[in-house]
């Protein structure tokens, strides 16, 4: 399948992708982000939250590691920032939540890759180098389930009032 790009001009706009990924979501989901720090990752995991009906503020869950959250189905938010190595992450138990009833969203995913579910949405997150807002988003579906719902975010793309410049690449 192929991966989708999209360019976000504002924090209202990688939002608006979030909600319609929490508006599409399935039990047993897992969202891998990746990126720099304030490429807006937790961003979009409030708008992840909102399709999902949560109606508390999702932050960065950091110092915590997980935060849980209950809309239409459980969003479990986990942050990998302050593992250093994966052993640590194993020892986490995180396995529960990956095969569970919720959703889960990884922030700094690149650090646990030897842990997470290899079927998964892959979303990596880049500064625009032009804009002080601007971000790019790949979105890589890994898994017969995420190129379901890669198919169904084209489809909806079409309804997206703000994501205007999105564009297809090969993966």
């Amino acid at each position: 399948m192929e991966s989708l790009t999209l360019d976000s001009h504002s924090p209202e706009e990688t939002q608006l992708l979030g909600s319609y990924l929490g508006e599409l979501a399935q039990k047993a989901d897992v969202f891998l982000l990746t990126g720099e720090l304030g490429t807006g990752k937790t961003c979009l995991v409030q708008g992840i939250a909102r399709g999902l009906d949560v109606k508390e503020y999702a932050f960065s869950p950091s110092f915590v590691i997980l935060r849980e959250y209950h809309g239409r189905l459980p969003l479990y938010h986990i942050d990998l920032y302050r593992l250093d190595c994966i052993e640590e992450i194993a020892d986490l138990g995180l396995e529960e939540y990956f095969h569970g009833d919720g959703i889960c969203v990884v922030e700094w995913a690149e650090k646990g890759l030897q842990v997470v579910p290899q079927d998964n949405l892959f979303i990596s997150m880049h500064y625009v180098a032009v804009s002080q807002t601007g971000r790019s988003i790949s979105l890589k579906p890994q898994g017969e389930r995420y190129n379901e719902l890669m198919k169904q975010l084209r489809k909806e793309r079409e309804l997206w009032p703000k994501m205007r410049n999105a564009k297809q690449c090969r993966v």
